[in-house]
């Protein structure tokens, strides 16, 4: 399956930016199939924008809820049930593209009232890029979000740092994670196709990521 799973320690992390970075660098099909809030729009719609790519390398979410809350609760208050055994992965993907699946929030959220967004991904069994802030409070959440991971026998890609350079956090991190760091995306002053790309190149080894495809 040439698919990786872009998830977070939790929700506001950055993993839209780092999803729209990788349909880019990967010539990804980008894929968010619970959508949980739209007064700003959809993060497809995010992605569509950041990236300028065509309607080709989207696709279409599973579920879009009004709210921005866990989306087991959003589903609710839309009177919708998230239907996770029929969630699979899109299998019209070109040979020569990526699917870059952007889950909702971090590892564990609820996606209904029996399933946790893990086990989703346990089903699946893609391989996971961690998206991690560098500001205080990283270490915890990081550590328990790959333990719920490991616990389920999800392969781990390695860890996407984002925001300003925190070396020792980094550092601990990956060592009592044992977890491949895959790079670090700072803080852009601008955000499009062109800046993305370039921290891309800058700050990442796309061996790393054609590894995954490779196995």
């Amino acid at each position: 399956m040439t698919a990786l799973i872009v998830t977070g320690t939790d929700t506001g992390v950055g993993k839209t930016v780092v999803s729209a970075m990788l349909t880019l660098a990967l010539n990804g099909v980008y894929w968010k199939p619970i959508q949980a809030g739209t007064a700003d729009g959809t993060d497809r719609m995010r992605v569509a924008e950041l990236t300028g790519l065509p309607e080709s390398h989207f696709r279409t979410e599973r579920y879009v809820l009004r709210e921005a809350l866990s989306p087991h609760l959003a589903a609710e208050l839309d009177d919708m049930d998230i239907e996770t055994e029929t969630l699979e992965l899109p299998t019209d993907i070109p040979p020569d593209c990526r699917l870059i699946v952007e889950g909702a929030g971090g590892v564990l959220v609820p996606l209904n009232r029996a399933t946790l967004q893990v086990m989703l991904f346990a089903r699946w069994r893609a391989p996971v890029i961690l998206c991690a802030r560098t500001t205080l409070g990283t270490i915890n959440h990081t550590l328990l979000s790959l333990e719920a991971l490991k616990q389920r026998e999800i392969e781990v890609l390695g860890i996407i740092f984002v925001g300003n350079a925190m070396p020792d956090s980094e550092r601990t991190i990956v060592e009592f994670g044992k977890t491949k760091r895959l790079g670090r995306l700072p803080m852009l002053p601008q955000l499009n196709a062109t800046t993305l790309m370039k921290a891309f190149e800058a700050n990442f080894d796309r061996r790393d990521f054609e590894a995954a495809y490779e196995r």
